[in-house]
């Protein structure tokens, strides 16, 4: 009955391409053959040495706000200075922690045997 039979399929066509593909047609390039990152970001260094500026910075903020309020500036409220020390606070806590984690990751890659 269906002896002669043979289904005309498209597969070519049927394929659905991604960004991800290796480059099969000239019309869709690999995704993965450019650069992942961008060769303008900042490096190590330079993300390091501004967290250590905003760190303080943060430090330093209380201290300028609770002179500017005895010298008696209006600009300034105690709610300011007291959020400033909270905030202060919080940097040091985060800061201590980050160093002990990088001090544990440094003991570990130096257990390392090879």
């Amino acid at each position: 009955m269906f002896n002669n039979f043979y289904p005309q399929y498209d597969l070519a066509g049927r394929i659905q391409h991604t960004k991800l593909d290796p480059g099969i047609s000239d019309r869709m390039p690999a995704g993965r053959m450019g650069r992942v990152e961008d060769p303008n970001t900042p490096d190590f260094k330079q993300v390091f040495s501004g967290l250590v500026e905003n760190f303080n910075t943060e430090l330093n903020a209380p201290d300028n706000l609770l002179k500017d309020v005895m010298s008696g500036s209006q600009n300034v409220d105690i709610h300011d200075v007291m959020t400033a020390i909270a905030k202060s606070e919080i940097s040091v806590n985060v800061a201590t922690q980050a160093v002990g984690k990088v001090i544990q990751a440094y003991d570990k890659v130096m257990q390392i045997q090879v």
